[in-house]
């Protein structure tokens, strides 16, 4: 996978921009920081972001060079589909919940990803590759190449997590703190950049279907343990995350009950 990163993203640059779009409602786009339509100072990063479930519906829209992108990415697409089914079991289960709580609750499901590339800097310190935030959608499953990049925010401190060869990230997103009901904490996280190297790296966005009604799971809920959150669709927490800047308040901050 990574390979397959490293290679679109040194095709020639008219070749990429055959991929290119700033609309975010685009299944299949390559575009740069986070949101360019809202952004007065973007960020150190390119990225192809990709629709990949139900796969037959998406894949068409891929591009096809380097020749074997369709396939060696469906494939790994549909590997790490299978490992997060299997986390969200388990996570369910820590919960005290039936084992498919959590599936049925997210409905058809939605999976995505994106092939980030944050280039080399020549002043790191100005910018970031992508400002502290925590993830949207349920669970991320997050390949690293071996440049260091990543960080996340603990006792007040950011701290690097540095790459461990042929390891995955397992970032737990908005929507399993709020099934939770605060019992699983999504990480504040963020990415900075290199001034001397290039870095790569392809997180999988696993989330539920836009119409899921996401709120507290009822069994966490009693006198002790009151909701700490509003239900809301995905599709609402979504647009309202997308249209945020990050490095700001947390989304989840608006979707809390009060006095909670």
């Amino acid at each position: 996978m990574l390979r397959i990163a490293k290679e679109f993203f040194r095709l020639p640059e008219s070749e990429r921009l055959k991929s290119y779009s700033d609309d975010p409602t685009k299944t299949t786009r390559l575009s740069t920081s986070f949101n360019v339509k809202t952004e007065k100072v973007a960020n150190w990063r390119d990225f192809l972001r990709l629709h990949c479930y139900p796969l037959e519906d998406y894949v068409h829209e891929w591009p096809t060079n380097p020749p074997s992108f369709r396939d060696d990415v469906a494939e790994y697409c549909t590997s790490v589909r299978g490992l997060v089914l299997r986390l969200l079991e388990a996570i369910s289960e820590s919960l005290g919940l039936r084992r498919d709580y959590i599936d049925k609750v997210f409905n058809k499901h939605g999976q995505h990803m994106a092939i980030n590339y944050y280039p080399p800097c020549p002043e790191p310190e100005l910018t970031y590759g992508l400002p502290g935030h925590t993830d949207p959608n349920a669970i991320t499953i997050l390949l690293q190449d071996d440049v260091p990049g990543l960080q996340v925010l603990r006792d007040g401190k950011w701290i690097a997590v540095h790459p461990i060869p042929n390891t995955f990230i397992i970032n737990i997103g908005d929507q399993i703190q709020v099934i939770s009901n605060d019992r699983y904490k999504s990480n504040l996280h963020r990415a900075v950049v290199n001034c001397e190297k290039e870095r790569f790296s392809v997180p999988t966005f696993y989330c539920p279907s836009n119409d899921a009604l996401i709120g507290p799971a009822p069994q966490l809920i009693d006198d002790d343990h009151p909701p700490h959150y509003r239900s809301f669709t995905y599709s609402e927490y979504y647009g309202t995350f997308w249209n945020r800047k990050l490095g700001t308040e947390s989304t989840l901050d608006i979707f809390k009950i009060s006095n909670t």
